[in-house]
């Protein structure tokens, strides 16, 4: 009976702790309910990283949904919402951040990265081909050697 109780508690605390949290907020428009899950699943949370803040429920997750309904029942545009959260957070809770200074390495990098690796090659495949030619050109006869072999085969005739 002491093992049931055990089980029965163990199954209980099991399930409490995968409750998540839902958010409830009332919106006056379906427009509205739109564009607030538009909001929420194109910024990321600064905690988990790689998850949007409509999928994680990280604390602060949490309080950025709530600004975010905030913002949206002052009336303010996307874009002075996507602003408010970037002033406060920093680009990084935009998953395409904008082409500026401090982003040129994130867009442009991988392509010279590829560029650079590419010229690499090309400079490996050229100096090899040299090095072959260098060597068939030491390995060629000269016209007394050919004159010679010419002779020598004319003689097994």
């Amino acid at each position: 009976m002491k093992r049931f109780i055990y089980a029965l508690g163990l199954t209980i605390a099991c399930l409490s702790s995968a409750q998540a949290s839902i958010d409830t907020y009332e919106f006056s428009t379906q427009a509205e309910r739109d564009r607030y899950r538009v909001l929420v699943e194109e910024l990321r949370c600064p905690k988990c990283q790689n998850q949007n803040i409509a999928d994680s429920d990280a604390p602060i997750a949490m309080d950025m949904r709530d600004e975010i309904f905030k913002k949206l029942e002052e009336g303010e545009s996307n874009e002075q919402i996507v602003g408010y959260l970037v002033d406060r957070y920093g680009d990084f809770v935009r998953y395409k951040p904008p082409v500026n200074n401090r982003t040129l390495i994130l867009w442009y990098g991988p392509a010279a990265f590829l560029a650079f690796g590419f010229l690499m090659v090309a400079v490996i495949v050229i100096r090899r081909r040299r090095s072959v030619r260098a060597e068939l050109a030491e390995q060629q006869l000269s016209s007394e050697e050919k004159t010679r072999l010419s002779d020598i085969l004319k003689q097994y005739k």
